[in-house]
């Protein structure tokens, strides 16, 4: 029997993309691209059909048209069909292009031929199935984050933990920026996959990223020795129950980036912060998105 996935198109106006990428994560929705024409965007997403009622994507659609109307942005125009599982992969990633990030990123679809000279750090990622393709406002924040970050020389050569890892694209970034270890860990193991594979796209060794299945409880239990740096990009009421448990894989200089924060989130999220003895260093915005750079008290 040939499964189906529910292809859900959204035409909206240009800088309601986030707040859209946003609903859709938080939804479940798979393989989110987008390609702008003029002034209206055209985001594409994916749902199993076996997981998805008619009623869930009408839901769906009229969640899209609240947060347009909050947000002050026109009513998007929301419609869905089902393809075949062996359609759906290819029709996503036609759309989406090499992009370039921060000041020394590029981050290549696995299925383009990488170019000869490169003048920016290459990340080859093929999603599969997770989070993290380079398009959302809060991977680019913590890809520059990071990038930061690895300016200063004593980073180099860090142990790092990446807390709900996606695609590993964060964790790709610092080692190829010079990072010595990064533990990855995921509670969905399509994500565990998909950032097992792009490690072998960027020939990267497993002993650098240690790649698990579970949260940053697991890393508590196994890790023997804390790490220099945390970096997590998640929904925030995710990231309020990791706040207090990230103390138990940190020492005290270590550092943390952490993104997937709405800017009505961030009072919330620095006063759990400053309870666990973390400190905000910076916060960076960009549209309705935050990322915070900390460091231990």
């Amino acid at each position: 029997m040939t499964n189906h996935w529910w292809e859900i198109e959204i035409l909206a106006e240009i800088g309601a993309e986030d707040t859209i990428f946003w609903r859709l994560e938080s939804f479940g929705c798979q393989g989110m691209v987008t390609e702008n024409k003029q002034s209206t965007a055209l985001i594409r997403t994916y749902l199993p059909e076996a997981e998805t009622q008619s009623l869930d994507l009408s839901a769906l659609s009229l969640w899209l048209r609240q947060d347009a109307l909050i947000s002050n942005f026109s009513t998007p125009k929301v419609r869905w069909h089902l393809i075949a599982e062996e359609d759906w992969g290819s029709t996503w990633k036609k759309h989406w292009q090499p992009q370039e990030i921060g000041d020394g990123f590029l981050i290549y679809p696995a299925w383009y031929t990488p170019p000869l000279e490169l003048e920016r750090t290459l990340i080859r990622i093929d999603p599969g199935l997770a989070f993290g393709t380079g398009v959302h406002l809060t991977t680019q924040l913590c890809l520059e984050a990071i990038e930061m970050r690895f300016l200063d020389e004593k980073t180099k050569g860090s142990t790092l933990a990446d807390i709900g890892c996606g695609s590993g694209i964060l964790s790709i970034g610092a080692l190829k920026l010079g990072a010595k270890k990064v533990y990855a860990v995921d509670t969905d193991p399509l994500a565990i996959r998909a950032t097992h594979d792009n490690r072998i796209l960027n020939d990267l060794d497993e002993q650098q990223l240690i790649v698990a299945q579970g949260s940053i409880s697991y890393l508590s239990e196994t890790l023997s020795t804390p790490v220099d740096g945390i970096f997590c990009n998640i929904l925030a009421d995710l990231i309020v129950d990791l706040i207090p448990q990230m103390s138990a894989i940190s020492h005290e200089t270590t550092w943390g980036v952490l993104s997937g924060i709405l800017l009505e989130q961030v009072p919330l999220i620095a006063d759990i912060l400053e309870e666990h003895d973390w400190i905000v260093a910076a916060l960076w915005k960009r549209k309705e998105w935050c990322c915070f750079n900390i460091r231990r008290s």
